[in-house]
């Protein structure tokens, strides 16, 4: 019950945050270009307090913040009196318009923005992407790459940590040829080129983990291994284990790999494992327990494999000479922040673009359910994680609304763009009839993604 409440609390704090930037960007261009705003909203539903400033735009806080709005006076939804006239909304010349329109995403990014150059501030640390573990059989095995090999660059694109490893393979998700990498062996120069074939590459899989399918990890030594959630009345949960205990072994050999661990799961479906596990008890005392569980079988990807019903965490170290560490000044830190925004807007972009041409599987579409367990996950693990989310969802909620869809902004800019090439406003009817398949769209994707949301595990 705790758990749920502080993941409804930091859900809450998250999206509060973000539309009340969000909104607060439409507010203040509004202001600027002379438009009266009659309320500003945090929250749907019943008004927990409210007050009117001295130009009479009244604030709004209500019971659910999970969205809010912005309303602005306008002709079009209702008389206003001549001595007003020239305050409304529709009144404003079409780039005082896409201005105050397109205030709001703008505010999300800068609000990304502002939370990646705090966080650049201390610094940033990245892995060199030099290939550790090679799982037996992979692709990866099969293309040529050995352990020691660092990957330089994939397809001219230069790499220089894991990170923008995983961001290049993401491009060839849905795709099929050849995934062609630059790579290097230790203390040389030399660069090898290796091609991995791919067909329809991971184009019907929900959460692609383009490096896991390839076969390759870096080079680290695991620490613990533990079970951070239960399913009830999976199989793990009817064996006895528990939320914290800690994994060591699997029929007596040592746990020395995740993926191993998952792999060795799966292939035992209807087989007794046995667990060797270490459990910390309310006193504080530690007890090893053996506990025999059997995976059960379901189907993924087209085949049966075993599962436990559990959720792992794992705690791992890093060689250090394989870290690298860039440290930032208040000034140096800022072109630095503003990559990393364009970064991510380039994948939202480019995830988006893969949704609607059918190269990633719809069922990576996550809703309302999935952005609370996130938020709360993220809490729970860290400070930075959360904020680094925060950052993350604002920029996802930015780019959203600028999709060219109507009652989003950009559905807004895009008539907007229509009348500056016309020379007149877009008809009223038109614009009515934008907002309702809008509006049964937008309701639509809701409806589908929160099914996914349902019927993923959590």
């Amino acid at each position: 019950m705790l758990d749920i409440t502080l993941t409804v609390f930091y859900t809450f704090i998250a999206l509060g945050t973000l539309v009340t930037f969000h909104e607060f960007g439409h507010f203040w261009v509004a202001r600027r270009c002379g438009v009266r705003v009659e309320q500003f909203s945090i929250g749907f539903g019943k008004a927990l307090f409210k007050w009117h400033d001295k130009q009479g735009t009244e604030f709004i806080f209500a019971i659910l913040p999970l969205g809010g709005y912005v309303r602005m006076l306008d002709e079009r939804a209702g008389d206003v009196p001549p001595e007003d006239v020239s305050f409304a909304f529709n009144r404003k010349s079409p780039l005082q318009r896409l201005a105050i329109i397109s205030a709001g995403p703008i505010a999300n990014f800068l609000l990304a923005g502002m939370i990646f150059w705090f966080m650049f501030l201390g610094g940033e640390r990245g892995l060199l992407p030099v290939i550790g573990e090679i799982k037996p059989a992979s692709i990866a095995q099969q293309s040529g790459f050995e352990s020691g090999m660092k990957i330089v660059d994939i397809a001219g694109n230069p790499t220089d940590s894991w990170g923008s490893v995983s961001r290049e393979l993401f491009d060839y998700i849905g795709t099929s040829g050849n995934i062609p990498f630059s790579v290097t062996y230790p203390d040389s120069a030399i660069r090898y080129e290796l091609l991995v074939p791919v067909v329809d590459w991971l184009v019907s899989e929900e959460a692609p983990m383009p490096l896991r399918t390839l076969g390759i990890s870096p080079p680290f030594v695991l620490d613990a291994l533990s079970i951070s959630r239960v399913v009830e009345g999976a199989a793990g949960d009817r064996a006895g284990l528990l939320a914290n205990d800690q994994l060591l072994a699997v029929n007596d050999v040592a746990i020395t790999s995740v993926s191993a661990f998952i792999d060795q799961v799966s292939d035992s479906t209807g087989e007794s494992l046995k667990l060797s596990v270490e459990r910390l008890n309310e006193e504080g005392a530690v007890s090893n327990l053996e506990i025999y569980a059997t995976p059960e079988s379901v189907l993924r990807e087209g085949r049966q494999v075993g599962q436990l019903g559990v959720q792992l965490s794992s705690s791992v170290t890093y060689p250090e000479s394989l870290i690298t560490e860039i440290e930032y000044g208040p000034i140096s830190a800022l072109p630095r922040a503003f990559q990393e925004v364009v970064d991510n807007c380039i994948f939202v972009v480019k995830s988006v673009g893969k949704l609607v041409s059918g190269n990633l599987s719809p069922k990576n579409l996550s809703g309302p359910i999935t952005i609370a367990k996130v938020a709360g996950d993220t809490a729970r693990s860290g400070i930075d994680n959360f904020i680094r989310f925060v950052a993350i969802l604002s920029i996802m909620l930015g780019v959203m609304n600028l999709m060219p869809i109507p009652v989003l902004d950009g559905g807004h800019i895009v008539f907007i763009l229509v009348e500056v090439i016309k020379g007149s406003p877009v008809s009223e009817r038109i614009q009515l009839v934008g907002y309702k398949a809008g509006f049964a769209m937008l309701i639509s994707l809701m409806i589908f993604a929160t099914f996914n949301d349902l019927m993923r595990p959590f």
